[in-house]
Protein backbone atom coordinates (compact mmCIF):
# COMPACT_ATOMS: atom_id res chain seq x y z
CA UNK A 1 0.00 0.00 0.00
CA UNK A 2 1.24 3.49 -0.87
CA UNK A 3 1.20 5.32 2.49
CA UNK A 4 2.92 8.44 1.14
CA UNK A 5 1.20 11.77 1.85
CA UNK A 6 1.24 14.09 -1.13
CA UNK A 7 1.00 17.92 -1.07
CA UNK A 8 -2.61 17.79 -2.26
CA UNK A 9 -3.38 15.42 0.64
CA UNK A 10 -1.84 17.87 3.10
CA UNK A 11 -3.91 20.73 1.65
CA UNK A 12 -7.12 18.73 2.17
CA UNK A 13 -6.29 17.90 5.79
CA UNK A 14 -5.17 21.47 6.56
CA UNK A 15 -8.28 23.05 5.03
CA UNK A 16 -10.62 20.78 7.02
CA UNK A 17 -8.65 21.35 10.24
CA UNK A 18 -8.70 25.13 9.87
CA UNK A 19 -12.33 25.50 8.75
CA UNK A 20 -13.79 22.68 10.83
CA UNK A 21 -16.05 21.42 8.06
CA UNK A 22 -16.03 19.80 4.63
CA UNK A 23 -18.04 22.65 3.11
CA UNK A 24 -15.61 25.24 4.51
CA UNK A 25 -12.66 23.29 3.16
CA UNK A 26 -14.41 23.02 -0.19
CA UNK A 27 -14.90 26.79 -0.42
CA UNK A 28 -11.24 27.41 0.41
CA UNK A 29 -9.98 24.85 -2.11
CA UNK A 30 -12.71 25.55 -4.70
CA UNK A 31 -13.91 21.95 -4.53
CA UNK A 32 -17.35 20.49 -3.93
CA UNK A 33 -18.42 19.10 -0.56
CA UNK A 34 -18.64 15.62 -2.15
CA UNK A 35 -15.12 15.87 -3.58
CA UNK A 36 -13.61 16.85 -0.22
CA UNK A 37 -15.50 13.98 1.47
CA UNK A 38 -14.25 11.48 -1.10
CA UNK A 39 -10.67 12.79 -1.03
CA UNK A 40 -10.52 12.61 2.78
CA UNK A 41 -11.83 9.05 2.72
CA UNK A 42 -9.25 8.06 0.10
CA UNK A 43 -6.40 9.62 2.10
CA UNK A 44 -7.39 7.94 5.38
CA UNK A 45 -7.85 4.58 3.65
CA UNK A 46 -4.52 4.82 1.82
CA UNK A 47 -2.51 5.91 4.87
CA UNK A 48 -4.45 3.73 7.31
CA UNK A 49 -4.93 6.54 9.83
CA UNK A 50 -8.05 8.45 10.89
CA UNK A 51 -7.41 12.19 10.79
CA UNK A 52 -10.79 13.56 11.99
CA UNK A 53 -13.64 12.77 14.35
CA UNK A 54 -17.09 13.85 13.21
CA UNK A 55 -18.89 15.85 15.95
CA UNK A 56 -22.13 17.80 16.12
CA UNK A 57 -20.20 21.01 15.52
CA UNK A 58 -18.11 19.74 12.61
CA UNK A 59 -14.86 17.90 12.03
CA UNK A 60 -12.38 17.75 14.91
CA UNK A 61 -8.81 16.61 14.15
CA UNK A 62 -7.43 13.54 15.88
CA UNK A 63 -3.87 13.73 17.25
CA UNK A 64 -2.68 12.39 13.89
CA UNK A 65 -4.77 15.02 12.11
CA UNK A 66 -3.30 17.80 14.25
CA UNK A 67 0.22 16.59 13.49
CA UNK A 68 -0.45 16.45 9.73
CA UNK A 69 -2.12 19.89 9.77
CA UNK A 70 0.84 21.42 11.61
CA UNK A 71 3.23 19.95 9.07
CA UNK A 72 1.02 21.13 6.22
CA UNK A 73 1.16 24.69 7.55
CA UNK A 74 4.95 24.59 7.46
CA UNK A 75 4.97 23.16 3.93
CA UNK A 76 2.39 25.72 2.77
CA UNK A 77 4.46 28.59 4.17
CA UNK A 78 7.51 27.34 2.26
CA UNK A 79 5.56 26.87 -0.99
CA UNK A 80 3.98 30.32 -0.77
CA UNK A 81 7.35 31.88 0.03
CA UNK A 82 8.84 30.30 -3.09
CA UNK A 83 5.89 31.47 -5.22
CA UNK A 84 6.22 35.05 -3.96
CA UNK A 85 9.98 35.13 -4.51
CA UNK A 86 9.65 33.77 -8.04
CA UNK A 87 6.86 36.24 -8.80
CA UNK A 88 9.03 39.03 -7.39
CA UNK A 89 11.69 38.40 -10.05
CA UNK A 90 9.31 39.33 -12.84
CA UNK A 91 10.69 42.49 -14.47
CA UNK A 92 8.08 42.92 -17.21
CA UNK A 93 4.83 44.86 -16.62
CA UNK A 94 2.61 42.00 -17.81
CA UNK A 95 0.55 39.19 -16.37
CA UNK A 96 -2.37 39.15 -13.92
CA UNK A 97 -2.80 41.11 -10.70
CA UNK A 98 -5.52 40.14 -8.23
CA UNK A 99 -6.88 42.92 -6.03
CA UNK A 100 -9.26 42.91 -3.10
CA UNK A 101 -11.30 45.93 -2.01
CA UNK A 102 -14.79 46.87 -0.83
CA UNK A 103 -17.95 47.02 -2.90
CA UNK A 104 -18.37 50.71 -2.12
CA UNK A 105 -14.83 51.69 -3.14
CA UNK A 106 -15.07 49.65 -6.33
CA UNK A 107 -18.38 51.25 -7.30
CA UNK A 108 -17.69 54.78 -6.11
CA UNK A 109 -14.02 55.40 -6.88
CA UNK A 110 -11.92 52.54 -8.23
CA UNK A 111 -13.66 51.31 -11.39
CA UNK A 112 -12.74 54.40 -13.48
CA UNK A 113 -9.16 54.15 -12.20
CA UNK A 114 -9.00 50.48 -13.19
CA UNK A 115 -10.44 51.27 -16.62
CA UNK A 116 -7.76 53.90 -17.25
CA UNK A 117 -5.09 51.50 -15.97
CA UNK A 118 -6.15 48.83 -18.47
CA UNK A 119 -5.91 51.36 -21.30
CA UNK A 120 -2.43 52.35 -20.13
CA UNK A 121 -1.17 48.81 -19.41
CA UNK A 122 -3.00 46.48 -21.82
CA UNK A 123 -0.64 43.57 -21.01
CA UNK A 124 -1.69 43.49 -17.35
CA UNK A 125 -5.00 41.80 -16.54
CA UNK A 126 -6.87 42.72 -13.36
CA UNK A 127 -8.95 40.41 -11.18
CA UNK A 128 -10.97 42.18 -8.47
CA UNK A 129 -12.61 40.50 -5.49
CA UNK A 130 -14.99 42.19 -3.05
CA UNK A 131 -15.47 39.62 -0.28
CA UNK A 132 -16.95 40.49 3.08
CA UNK A 133 -13.95 38.88 4.76
CA UNK A 134 -10.42 40.17 4.43
CA UNK A 135 -8.31 38.23 1.95
CA UNK A 136 -4.99 36.86 3.16
CA UNK A 137 -2.19 38.35 1.05
CA UNK A 138 0.34 35.98 2.62
CA UNK A 139 -1.65 33.05 1.18
CA UNK A 140 -1.67 34.72 -2.26
CA UNK A 141 -5.48 34.97 -2.14
CA UNK A 142 -4.83 38.46 -3.51
CA UNK A 143 -1.77 40.44 -4.57
CA UNK A 144 -2.94 43.92 -3.55
CA UNK A 145 -5.46 45.13 -0.98
CA UNK A 146 -7.17 48.53 -1.15
CA UNK A 147 -8.94 48.79 2.17
CA UNK A 148 -10.03 51.30 4.83
CA UNK A 149 -8.23 50.52 8.07
CA UNK A 150 -7.08 52.18 11.27
CA UNK A 151 -4.49 49.46 11.89
CA UNK A 152 -3.25 47.76 8.69
CA UNK A 153 -1.50 44.38 9.16
CA UNK A 154 2.15 44.74 10.13
CA UNK A 155 3.26 41.96 7.76
CA UNK A 156 2.20 43.98 4.68
CA UNK A 157 3.84 46.97 3.02
CA UNK A 158 2.35 49.92 1.19
CA UNK A 159 1.11 53.39 1.87
CA UNK A 160 -1.76 55.44 3.18
CA UNK A 161 -3.43 56.90 0.10
CA UNK A 162 -6.17 59.02 1.63
CA UNK A 163 -8.82 59.40 4.28
CA UNK A 164 -12.44 58.34 3.98
CA UNK A 165 -14.98 60.58 5.67
CA UNK A 166 -18.60 59.68 6.29
CA UNK A 167 -21.75 61.65 7.01
CA UNK A 168 -25.48 61.18 7.55
CA UNK A 169 -27.69 61.11 4.45
CA UNK A 170 -31.40 60.92 3.70
CA UNK A 171 -33.61 60.85 0.66
CA UNK A 172 -34.23 64.44 -0.44
CA UNK A 173 -38.01 64.28 -0.14
CA UNK A 174 -37.92 62.44 3.20
CA UNK A 175 -37.84 65.79 5.03
CA UNK A 176 -36.18 64.31 8.08
CA UNK A 177 -33.64 65.95 10.35
CA UNK A 178 -30.90 64.09 12.17
CA UNK A 179 -32.35 65.46 15.44
CA UNK A 180 -35.82 64.04 14.69
CA UNK A 181 -36.44 61.52 17.47
CA UNK A 182 -38.96 59.68 15.32
CA UNK A 183 -36.78 59.23 12.24
CA UNK A 184 -36.06 55.68 11.15
CA UNK A 185 -32.45 54.64 10.62
CA UNK A 186 -30.67 52.21 8.32
CA UNK A 187 -27.88 50.18 9.88
CA UNK A 188 -25.31 47.49 9.06
CA UNK A 189 -26.35 43.88 9.49
CA UNK A 190 -24.38 41.87 12.05
CA UNK A 191 -22.77 39.79 9.29
CA UNK A 192 -21.23 42.96 7.85
CA UNK A 193 -18.97 43.18 10.93
CA UNK A 194 -18.99 46.99 10.73
CA UNK A 195 -17.94 47.43 14.34
CA UNK A 196 -17.02 51.12 14.17
CA UNK A 197 -20.46 52.11 12.88
CA UNK A 198 -22.14 49.67 15.28
CA UNK A 199 -20.35 51.34 18.20
CA UNK A 200 -21.25 54.84 16.97
CA UNK A 201 -24.93 53.97 16.61
CA UNK A 202 -24.92 52.40 20.07
CA UNK A 203 -23.28 55.51 21.58
CA UNK A 204 -25.79 57.78 19.83
CA UNK A 205 -28.72 55.66 21.02
CA UNK A 206 -29.88 54.86 17.50
CA UNK A 207 -30.19 51.08 17.65
CA UNK A 208 -33.83 51.21 18.79
CA UNK A 209 -34.61 53.47 15.83
CA UNK A 210 -32.87 51.23 13.31
CA UNK A 211 -35.74 49.64 11.36
CA UNK A 212 -33.74 48.32 8.41
CA UNK A 213 -30.39 46.53 8.30
CA UNK A 214 -28.38 45.28 5.34
CA UNK A 215 -24.99 43.61 4.94
CA UNK A 216 -23.31 45.85 2.33
CA UNK A 217 -22.58 49.55 2.03
CA UNK A 218 -24.18 49.61 -1.41
CA UNK A 219 -27.25 48.02 0.16
CA UNK A 220 -27.38 50.83 2.74
CA UNK A 221 -27.05 53.37 -0.08
CA UNK A 222 -29.95 51.78 -1.98
CA UNK A 223 -32.07 51.77 1.18
CA UNK A 224 -31.41 55.47 1.78
CA UNK A 225 -32.30 56.29 -1.83
CA UNK A 226 -35.56 54.36 -1.37
CA UNK A 227 -36.47 56.44 1.68
CA UNK A 228 -36.14 53.69 4.29
CA UNK A 229 -34.45 56.05 6.74
CA UNK A 230 -31.30 57.97 7.60
CA UNK A 231 -27.96 56.30 6.93
CA UNK A 232 -24.27 56.90 7.55
CA UNK A 233 -22.53 56.59 4.19
CA UNK A 234 -19.10 57.37 2.70
CA UNK A 235 -19.10 60.90 1.32
CA UNK A 236 -17.47 59.82 -1.96
CA UNK A 237 -20.40 57.47 -2.56
CA UNK A 238 -23.36 59.59 -1.48
CA UNK A 239 -22.42 63.24 -2.15
CA UNK A 240 -22.88 62.89 -5.90
CA UNK A 241 -26.17 61.00 -5.62
CA UNK A 242 -28.94 63.30 -6.79
CA UNK A 243 -31.53 61.39 -4.72
CA UNK A 244 -29.77 62.06 -1.40
CA UNK A 245 -29.03 65.04 0.77
CA UNK A 246 -26.31 65.28 3.40
CA UNK A 247 -27.42 66.18 6.92
CA UNK A 248 -24.51 68.01 8.47
CA UNK A 249 -20.74 67.73 8.25
CA UNK A 250 -18.71 64.50 8.16
CA UNK A 251 -18.52 62.59 11.45
CA UNK A 252 -14.97 62.68 12.91
CA UNK A 253 -15.54 59.47 14.89
CA UNK A 254 -16.12 57.52 11.67
CA UNK A 255 -13.19 58.89 9.66
CA UNK A 256 -10.80 56.12 8.56
CA UNK A 257 -7.54 55.92 6.60
CA UNK A 258 -7.42 54.27 3.18
CA UNK A 259 -4.48 51.93 2.58
CA UNK A 260 -2.89 50.39 -0.50
CA UNK A 261 -1.05 47.23 0.58
CA UNK A 262 0.87 44.25 -0.79
CA UNK A 263 3.17 41.52 0.48
CA UNK A 264 6.86 42.49 0.90
CA UNK A 265 7.98 39.74 -1.49
CA UNK A 266 5.81 41.19 -4.30
CA UNK A 267 6.58 44.90 -4.01
CA UNK A 268 9.40 44.79 -6.59
CA UNK A 269 7.40 42.86 -9.17
CA UNK A 270 6.91 45.03 -12.25
CA UNK A 271 3.18 44.46 -12.60
CA UNK A 272 2.58 45.00 -8.87
CA UNK A 273 4.58 48.25 -8.90
CA UNK A 274 2.66 49.43 -11.96
CA UNK A 275 -0.72 48.85 -10.30
CA UNK A 276 0.34 50.30 -6.94
CA UNK A 277 1.70 53.51 -8.46
CA UNK A 278 -1.21 54.01 -10.84
CA UNK A 279 -3.88 53.41 -8.20
CA UNK A 280 -2.09 55.64 -5.68
CA UNK A 281 -2.00 58.51 -8.18
CA UNK A 282 -5.63 57.95 -9.14
CA UNK A 283 -6.76 58.02 -5.52
CA UNK A 284 -4.70 61.16 -4.91
CA UNK A 285 -6.83 62.89 -7.55
CA UNK A 286 -9.95 61.70 -5.70
CA UNK A 287 -8.84 62.92 -2.29
CA UNK A 288 -11.34 65.78 -2.09
CA UNK A 289 -14.23 63.42 -2.83
CA UNK A 290 -12.97 60.85 -0.31
CA UNK A 291 -12.86 63.54 2.38
CA UNK A 292 -16.30 64.91 1.59
CA UNK A 293 -15.01 68.27 0.39
CA UNK A 294 -16.75 68.07 -3.01
CA UNK A 295 -20.57 68.10 -2.96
Amino acid sequence: MNRQLLWDDLRIVLAIAETGSLSGAGRRLELSHATVFRRLGDIEARVGVKFFERTRTGYSPTPAGEEVAAGARRVEAEVLDIERRVAGRDLRPSGTVRLTTTDALLSGVLSPIFAEFRRTFPDISLEVAVPSQLFNLSRREADIAIRPSSTPPENLVGRKVGRIDQAIYAKKDLKRDVRDLHADWIGPDESMAYRVLDAWMETEGLNDRCRYRVDTTLGMLAAARAGLGLAVLPCYLADNDSALTRLGEPLPALSVDLWLLTHPDLRNTARIRAVMEFVANGLKDCRARLEGAVR
